[in-house]
């Protein structure tokens, strides 16, 4: 298997998937966006604080998504992330791209 920068791009890449498709279904702070896709995986995703905010920073900067600070539900000050049109391009061809490393996945593990 292939080492070095290249899966550090797919582990990027998928997270990035994660939180954009989180992000889709409308503005989220960082916590709120890790236990989404906690809850949505039934548990078996988990993103730590230390990939999910550098990840959050990274796609603010890169235009991606965008930021505000607003209050919680339970009167905390967060920043609350929204996809950007940016964002929901991006979100469309990394997502197919999955869909397409997914596939062929399950066509080597069906043929084993």
């Amino acid at each position: 298997m292939e080492r070095g920068p290249k899966n550090a791009d797919h582990l990027q890449g998928t997270l990035d998937l994660l939180i954009l498709k989180t992000l889709e279904r409308g503005s989220n702070h960082g916590f709120g966006v890790a236990l989404d896709i906690q809850e949505t995986s039934e548990g078996l995703l988990r993103v730590e604080e230390g990939s999910l905010y550098p990840a959050l920073h990274r796609m603010e900067r890169d235009g991606v998504i965008a930021g505000e600070w607003r209050l919680t539900d339970k009167g905390r000050r967060a920043r609350f992330y929204t996809l950007t049109a940016v964002g929901k391009r991006r979100l469309a061809e990394v997502e197919s791209n999955w869909t397409t490393v997914a596939l062929g996945v399950r066509r080597v593990l069906r043929s084993a």
